[in-house]
């Protein structure tokens, strides 16, 4: 399958991509755990059906040690007991703030709290850009129908 347009070869998909990399990577040096961000990024793309950020993230994951068994629960973590409270916070969060078009009013309030028990303000900031960027990403691949499956892991690193 090949893509129905090629983002990288586009100046103005370039310097977007540049602005993207840079809000990833001010939260990516954060304080947020590098797992949580990881399983956010999953999560979200799972969701979007986002092909190439999961074949990305979970490959990333994997390579910082990650366990194949939390990856494969990812898209069940309320049923599966390997995640910790304040990754479960994080997984509410990114799911509510995937899903924004399904819900009137947003993050409902209970959500936004728990996350808040677990997660200081700056970590806190740091999720919702983490979520913004990552779903940004999942719907420019999702549009141009970008193909997925062989990314190596830390390309973009």
């Amino acid at each position: 399958m090949d893509a129905r347009l090629d983002l990288f070869a586009s100046p103005v998909a370039g310097k977007v991509f540049k602005h993207f990399a840079a809000a990833g990577k001010a939260v990516t040096e954060s304080s947020l755990p590098a797992a949580t961000q990881e399983l956010v990024k999953i999560r979200a793309s799972q969701i979007n059906g986002c092909g190439p950020c999961l074949d990305m993230h979970t490959k990333e994951a994997l390579a910082a040690g990650e366990t194949p068994t939390r990856l494969h629960l990812v898209a069940a973590w309320r049923e599966a007991g390997v995640f910790s409270d304040a990754e479960r916070a994080a997984l509410e969060l990114v799911e509510q703030g995937t899903r924004i078009a399904d819900a009137a009013g947003g993050v409902p309030d209970e959500v936004w709290a728990n996350a808040a028990k677990h997660y200081d303000e700056e970590q806190l900031a740091n999720l919702v850009v983490l979520i913004a960027v990552i779903n940004a990403y999942n719907r420019l691949n999702v549009v141009v129908r970008q193909p997925a499956g062989d990314y190596v892991p830390g390309t973009f690193a």
